[in-house]
């Protein structure tokens, strides 16, 4: 079964650095799976945040944080993260991260779901 935990998330300054993390367990094929970081602001829809391919030599940003936030892998691992620099205030949300196949980096249609870790910016 296919499991994904977030971590990392807390309290920062508007300005300074958050490094979110997901580690996935319960699937052998982690690492031919596309990762992605979307997020969730109260009282809005989730969007997507980043997304990189199994090798992880394709990766794709939303404009809104293209520029500050860097998405990573390491397959022996099973991790992913999310480097988050110069955040915003409106960076606020739950941030979740979420696995697929590969064409879920062209579409954005991920399979699985992590239960999402909150990231605050205060100003």
């Amino acid at each position: 079964q296919v499991k994904l935990v977030e971590s990392g998330g807390g309290l920062v300054q508007a300005g300074g650095s958050l490094r979110l993390s997901c580690a996935a367990s319960g699937y052998s094929t982690f690492s031919t799976y596309a990762m992605g970081w979307f997020r969730q602001a109260p009282g809005k829809e989730r969007e997507f945040v980043a997304g990189i391919s199994w090798n992880g030599r394709s990766t794709y940003s939303a404009d809104s944080v293209k520029d500050r936030f860097t998405i990573s892998r390491d397959n022996p691992k099973k991790m992913a993260y999310l480097q988050m620099n110069s955040v915003k205030p409106e960076d606020t949300a739950v941030y979740y991260c979420a696995t697929g196949t590969s064409q879920a980096l062209a579409t954005r249609r991920y399979d699985y779901w992590g239960q999402g870790t909150q990231v605050t910016v205060s100003s």
